[in-house]
């Protein structure tokens, strides 16, 4: 009876690790394809660097919907984020020419692009 309890147990967690919470109000298995979609049609697009700890970050919040995010990676493409005027990484650039530095909440990107998080 115990052994069915502590793997029962083991289960839950699992379960409750893969479908948790991501801290950023959205739930691990949401489905963001839309809302990376609506940011990038709408000019916002992520400056980064693979090395960069906050830009994984950064992804993470997005899970598999990264793919539809406009994304500069900028040891590849160095000449266009300085002429980007980055300075730091992660940093959105808008299509209003704004620049936010930093890891950025769904919220706060809606808000710049217009965008419905769902």
């Amino acid at each position: 009876m115990r052994k069915v309890l502590i793997v029962s147990l083991a289960l839950l967690t699992v379960f409750l690790v893969s479908c948790g919470n991501t801290g950023n109000g959205i739930a691990g298995s949401t489905n963001l394809d839309a809302f990376a979609e609506c940011l990038a049609e709408n000019g916002a697009t992520m400056y980064g660097a693979e090395w960069c700890s906050h830009c994984k970050d950064q992804k993470a919040m997005f899970g598999s919907s990264f793919k539809n995010v406009d994304y500069v990676e900028c040891t590849v493409e160095q000449q266009k984020c300085v002429e980007s005027g980055i300075s730091g990484y992660p940093s959105w650039v808008f299509s209003d020419g704004t620049i936010l530095a930093g890891v950025q909440q769904f919220s706060t990107l809606a808000k710049k692009t217009g965008c419905v998080l769902n």
